[in-house]
């Protein structure tokens, strides 16, 4: 009788492993926000990569495909080979798929400012007026969101317009069409697709000055009575920043605005920090060297569980207030494939994600799925 109960008690161990092995991040986190994952477009094709990402996330944002130099590179062409893919694989896997990002200052195509293209320099760098860059950035708005209507649940419609002191950021945008384009670009992805929702995405929104200029963005785009639904906070963090205070301060500002919170870039870099606030200005750059890079062979198990630790208590801060969050995005797949590899120092072997260079998950994963086990 004893080895038929140990036999029994065996195959249920067995049992449970399997099960718990077919379960990914989206499963632990279902009763609590979508789960998602930036990717680049050789992760969207057959491959354990792709399988991975299935198994994992149940949200998808394309890293860089949807940006206007690559998918709205000439004035009359446009590219949507990888957009596509995106949504052919997010709608065919239950997914709450983003689209990244409509109306940026930064990766823009050349000619978005250009009154023309002549080949003369003197001609060429005359910018074009008020008028015909609202027009510009309707088509471009307009041909993009209306071709994935009913297929791409959020965009990111505006991304990093302010400055860390909460001021507008002095970008062509602003400086040609004066602060009503990023009203106009809201307006422009409503008419679209009604149904989609709309988010202005930014980083360093937990830093207060600027977390004031973001709460008096959304505000007076909703006094306009312009439809805004959330809030993308970029989450490209340290180990000893930001605070949960002040995390937790942001969470409660954005949603007493009547707006949905995501954190829609997350990773978590381990290696030492050129500037005192961490950026995600894609512009700034600094020299490498080996005081900047010290894990180029593998990460110590104490900096792993320093990882492990960092992201159980932001996740523990977030499933406190999962009531207010609608989304968790990670900023790539797997280490390997972390833009924190080369930015802001390039060169440098980071490892920011739950996933090791290997596919495997790493302790920091483990540490996440713990809390709602």
């Amino acid at each position: 009788m004893k080895s038929i109960v140990y036999c029994l008690l065996g195959f249920m161990l067995v049992f449970a492993v399997a099960c718990n092995s077919e379960k990914g991040l989206k499963d632990y986190y279902k009763d609590y926000y979508y789960i998602g994952v930036a990717v680049p477009p050789q992760f969207l094709e057959p491959g354990k990569e792709l399988d991975l990402i299935k198994k994992e996330f149940n949200s998808l944002t394309s890293e860089n495909d949807m940006k206007w130099m690559n998918i709205h590179p000439e004035i009359d062409k446009y590219d949507f080979t990888v957009a596509d893919r995106l949504v052919e694989v997010g709608d065919s896997n239950n997914m709450f798929v983003i689209g990244h990002t409509l109306v940026w200052h930064s990766q823009l195509a050349p000619w978005v400012f250009k009154r023309t293209e002549t080949g003369d320099p003197a001609v060429d760098t005359l910018l074009v007026d008020s008028l015909t860059l609202i027009n510009r950035i309707h088509d471009h708005i307009s041909t993009i969101v209306g071709r994935y209507k009913d297929k791409v649940d959020g965009w990111d419609v505006v991304n990093e317009a302010l400055n860390e002191d909460g001021s507008l950021r002095e970008s062509n945008f602003l400086k040609i069409a004066g602060d009503g384009f990023i009203a106009n670009a809201f307006e422009f992805a409503h008419e679209a697709d009604p149904q989609a929702e709309l988010y202005y995405n930014d980083y360093n929104l937990v830093e207060p000055a600027k977390r004031d200029g973001a709460v008096r963005l959304v505000k007076s785009l909703k006094d306009k009575g312009i439809r805004i639904d959330g809030v993308g906070i970029q989450a490209h963090w340290e180990l000893n920043y930001p605070s949960l205070e002040e995390i937790e301060k942001s969470i409660m500002a954005y949603s007493e605005l009547g707006v949905k919170v995501s954190f829609t870039e997350l990773d978590i870099s381990v290696l030492p920090s050129p500037w005192r606030m961490p950026s995600a200005d894609v512009s700034i750059r600094f020299e490498n060297n080996e005081t900047m890079n010290p894990y180029p062979n593998g990460l110590p198990d104490s900096v792993q569980t320093a990882l492990a630790d960092r992201y159980k208590d932001i996740f523990a801060l977030f499933n406190k207030h999962k009531d207010k969050i609608e989304r968790v995005t990670f900023w790539g797949l797997h280490d390997g494939a972390s833009w924190k590899n080369g930015f802001p120092i390039r060169g440098r072997t980071d490892y920011p994600l739950l996933f090791n260079r290997n596919l495997e998950p790493k302790k920091a994963y483990w540490a996440v799925v713990d809390l709602v086990k």
